[in-house]
């Protein structure tokens, strides 16, 4: 289960730097597409620690930034390389790729700083609750991390971009996205760190037996 978990962190990540470069309205409120993807990243995060330990949720943090680098290489390679004389769309290739160059590096440095911060309240609530209150540090870890998270994500990857009210709305309305998000997956968070805790006891068992 840790390997899964591991790997849709990581798919996570990817995609909301590809998506993040795209701006939608939603009720009139604009958001980065990659809201959608990347908040799910601290519900992974949490169980991996609640699961596993801190040192695990420590080592996915630094998977994830290692991955993120080695995307934003190898983008950069591919809008360097000469395009193909049937390519007619490499303008539009390095606009899209090129916003998510700029939208990588916004999100390496927010992810360091938020990630990181999940990780630690999350572990010292599990300190003092014990395996009692997931939905506290769950919550609580996540809507603190992403604060931090929104507010230099939204400055990084858009100013100059947008308007500056444009870009205070979007700090607004992304947080509130995200903490409606924290509330609505409680429940999933608390069906991942079961569904992992059976799988690896029957892993466990067949290895014992084997």
């Amino acid at each position: 289960m840790f390997v899964y978990l591991n790997a849709l962190f990581v798919g996570l990540l990817i995609i909301a730097n590809i998506l993040g470069v795209k701006l939608i309205s939603v009720s009139g409120f604009v958001l980065p597409a990659a809201a959608v993807a990347y908040v799910i990243t601290y519900l992974v995060t949490d169980v991996i620690g609640e699961v596993y330990g801190k040192d695990a949720a420590r080592k996915i943090v630094q998977a994830g930034f290692l991955t993120q680098v080695v995307a934003m290489i190898f983008i950069f390679i591919a809008i360097q390389l000469p395009p193909a004389a049937d390519f007619g769309m490499q303008s539009e290739f390095e606009m899209i790729l090129g916003g998510s160059f700029r939208v990588m590096l916004a999100s390496l440095i927010s992810y360091v700083a938020s990630q990181n911060l999940d990780v630690s309240i999350f572990h010292r609530l599990k300190a003092k609750h014990g395996d009692k209150k997931l939905w506290l540090r769950n919550n609580l870890s996540t809507m603190t991390s992403q604060l931090i998270d929104t507010i230099l994500f939204i400055t990084i990857a858009f100013w100059g971009v947008v308007p500056f009210s444009v870009l205070i709305g979007m700090v607004i309305t992304q947080y509130i996205f995200k903490l409606i998000v924290a509330v609505i997956d409680t429940p999933i968070a608390y069906l991942l760190v079961k569904w992992a805790k059976r799988s690896d006891a029957k892993n466990n068992h067949k290895t014992m037996v084997a």
